[in-house]
């Protein structure tokens, strides 16, 4: 296991064979990591060239161009799975060029491109928690509900969500809040825009499909230089624009329309700037008996990056994302504590800076700007949550390859937070609102240091690194270890053994809480995974793994429910406080077969069993998670019939989550039983197809896609809300909402 991140080099060297008669660019393509070579690589050679010519390597990654006059060429190469790669090469009369290309696989972080050479940044390969989405996989899965990122995160082996509205997912029985998301090196404090104030409505990520290049979840003993997160990562990286040329991108479809423009900046720079507007909530006020999500989203978001010297980038992201939601259609059907209106807004702006010295150091620094509003809002228009935040940060990394493949990893990172604001709940039982005011700011720092060692000829890795962390405003401290290895039995064949802590500071909104305050402590896990992973060629991998994750000092409202309690009903104080009372355990196995893209068929099949049990300290009840599902199936292929015809089909399984609280049912009605999370929700299936189709013309591309969501149109249903119950004997009412029926859509996009 390697937790650092590799520098990698030397992606193209050229060599000048004899004089011929006439000019000959030649060269064979590989792909890192692996020095596999590439077949069918797509060769594009523009200069005197006009219009560009282009050809295709063969099965072994050769191509040959000939009879090329004396002149600069702009040479690209790209593959499916791979990050595409330009350079300028001089060609004298006569003369022979003899190139060797490596392509950086979409697993990899490009960071720069220079004349002959370049420099590249390892998200991690090796890293055995990390599973990576391509941009290509990422259109594929994000689907026509707002083409949110987010939901391509959903159809990852061991991802479990059973919610069509939301964008929200959990992992290992762990929910969403306590996945950290990383947008190019700093974590966001709200990556979710939509619904904030409560956990049972719907949502979207804020990211547009059309600026993203990657995104990396890891779900193991993952690394360090990740802080502030208990149960996993979530890795997304913005793409940059092209330095060669302009280009233009517009879609729509029946559900969203956006556009994106990108394009060069003085030569050493490029931008890329994209928008979208969703119309979501008109289709699922026609689709719907029901329409209990019909929210909208628009966003703008753009990067700039620029080559100020052969050492130095900077970058430039910017996101600015609005949410609203509107279900006076549906007033009279809603009750006290359920959204009606919402307006949210976050914004984000994060300046980066990659400094390469040498071909040995790396270091990269990020100074951060972020915030958010929101304003919830019942059928009464009485206020449901109002609340800002703001929050600036800055990091620093420094990796040091000090021989060929070890390398020394260090950073520090600093976060500056302030909150202010409410949510209200409304209990009609006892005539009383449950208010949670908050206010607050803080200062979180903390560092890390990670070393890898490569022994036995590269068949054995070893990593070791450790990270301290502490908040301002309760005086916490935390130290979290971590130490993997990564064993190769046979070439093929590796096995992955991982152990790491990880601590999770309480949000502000909490530390700042009339529920919370300044004794609540950091939330603690400890990871464990073992694993066998068994390579079919180079493209195509088979992956068994078996995990165990301890929490600790997890944040709970242990009387927030309703419950009966020695034959009584419980009435919820006026405000349960929140208490470090819970712990935790999850359990489980995950299988996976993946063929990578580099042939025309990639995708996956998965399957995972999971057992996640919680013991509060304080009430001493004893239940499963909110989120714990104890089987999951989660598949995706994508198969290119001919170049221009795509299809690709996604299908999900989950056996239920629980329904969160002390509910049963007898008799078709629900009622208060002294046992939390008993009940259960009906499995959950769905199918999904999608075909593109592409037309090529001299300037404009044109790809038509038709996509079918629920193809099979399942009924499936998800939690609502606890509307009322009785003091005298506990019956309850409890709203249960349907999803989505079969959603077909049409789209198209224009690219030029």
């Amino acid at each position: 296991m390697q937790t650092g991140r590799a520098i990698c080099v030397a992606v193209l060297t050229l060599s000048s064979a004899a004089a011929q008669s006439a000019g000959t660019i030649s060269g064979r393509v590989f792909g890192v990591p692996g020095s596999i070579a590439i077949p069918h690589a797509a060769v594009e050679l523009a200069g005197s060239v006009d219009p560009p010519f282009r050809t295709t390597a063969d099965a072994g990654g050769s191509f040959k161009v000939v009879n090329l006059g004396a002149s600069d060429y702009r040479l690209r190469v790209s593959s499916q799975g791979y990050q595409p790669i330009e350079s300028t090469i001089h060609l004298d009369e006569d003369e022979t060029k003899d190139l060797q290309i490596t392509l950086v696989r979409d697993g990899m972080r490009r960071v720069d491109v220079i004349s002959v050479r370049s420099t590249a940044e390892s998200t991690g390969p090796g890293a055995d928690g990390q599973f990576l989405l391509a941009r290509k996989d990422i259109q594929n899965l994000a689907t026509v509900i707002g083409d949110d990122p987010l939901r391509a995160v959903q159809a990852v082996p061991g991802v479990t969500t059973n919610n069509d509205f939301e964008a929200r997912f959990s992992l290992r029985g762990a929910d969403f809040s306590r996945i950290g998301v990383y947008l190019d090196g700093i974590l966001l404090h709200d990556p979710i825009h939509g619904l904030e104030g409560t956990d049972l409505q719907g949502s979207a990520g804020i990211f547009n499909v059309s600026t993203i290049r990657q995104i990396s979840l890891y779900d193991d003993a993952y690394p360090q230089q990740f802080g502030d997160s208990s149960a996993a990562v979530l890795d997304v990286s913005m793409r940059d624009g092209s330095r060669d040329r302009y280009h233009v991108r517009m879609n729509a479809n029946i559900a969203a329309a956006g556009f994106e423009i990108e394009g060069p900046l003085n030569g050493n720079c490029s931008w890329i700037g994209a928008f979208r507007k969703t119309y979501i909530q008109y289709l699922l006020a026609r689709a719907l008996t029901d329409p209990s999500m019909a929210f909208g989203l628009e966003d703008g978001q753009g990067r700039a990056t620029c080559q100020i010297s052969r050492s130095n980038i900077v970058s430039l992201d910017l996101v600015d994302s609005n949410t609203d939601l509107n279900r006076t259609s549906i007033r009279n059907q809603l009750g006290a504590n359920a959204l009606m209106l919402v307006g949210q807004r976050t914004q984000v702006a994060n300046l980066g800076w990659t400094f390469t010295p040498n071909d040995r150091l790396l270091v990269t620094n990020h100074l951060a700007w972020m915030t958010d509003w929101f304003d919830d809002q019942n059928p009464f228009e009485s206020p449901l949550g109002r609340g800002s935040y703001t929050e600036w940060a800055g990091n620093s990394n420094v990796t040091w390859m000090w021989n060929r493949h070890d390398g020394l990893e260090a950073g520090f990172a600093s976060r500056a937070r302030r909150a202010d604001g409410f949510t209200e709940t409304y209990d009609q039982v006892e005539d009383l609102d449950l208010v949670d005011r908050y206010t607050g700011r803080d200062v979180l720092t903390g560092g890390y240091v990670s070393q890898s060692w490569t022994a036995w000829r590269g068949r054995v890795h070893l990593s070791a690194s450790g990270r301290w962390d502490h908040d301002s405003l309760n005086g916490a401290t935390a130290f979290s270890p971590q130490a993997g290895v990564t064993f190769g039995v046979t070439p093929a064949l590796q096995l992955l053994l991982g152990w790491g802590q990880y601590a999770q500071m309480p949000d502000v909104t909490q530390l700042g809480s009339d529920l919370g305050g300044a004794r609540l402590l950091p939330m603690r896990s400890t990871h464990v995974n073992a694993g066998l992973q068994y390579r079919l060629g180079s493209s195509t991998r088979l992956r068994l793994e078996v995990y165990d994750r301890q929490d600790r000092d997890l944040l709970y409202q242990p009387f927030y429910d309703p419950r009966l309690l020695n034959g009584v009903v419980f009435l919820p104080p006026a405000m349960p406080l929140y208490e470090n009372s819970l712990r935790g355990q999850a359990r489980g196995v995950e299988a996976y077969l993946q063929r990578e893209m580099t042939r025309r068929l990639s995708g996956w099949v998965s399957y995972a069993y999971g057992r996640t049990w919680m013991h509060d300290g304080v009430s001493g009840d004893s239940f499963p998670s909110d989120w714990d599902q104890r089987h999951t199936a989660n598949a995706y292929v994508s198969y290119a019939v001919r170049p221009t015809v795509n299809v690709s089909a996604r299908f999900t399984y989950g056996s239920g989550f629980p329904v969160p609280g002390f509910l049963t049912m007898a008799n078709g009605q629900f009622y208060l039983t002294d046992q939390r999370n008993t009940l259960r929700l009906a499995p959950y299936a769905r199918l999904d197809f999608r075909v593109n189709k592409m037309w090529k013309r001299e300037k404009w591309t044109t790809t038509l896609f038709a996509e079918v969501l629920n193809a099979t149109n399942r009924t499936n249903v998800r939690f609502g809300s606890l509307d009322w119950y009785s003091t005298a004997k506990g019956p309850a009412a409890v709203s249960v909402d349907q999803m989505f029926p079969i959603l077909p859509s049409v789209g198209v996009v224009w690219e030029r």
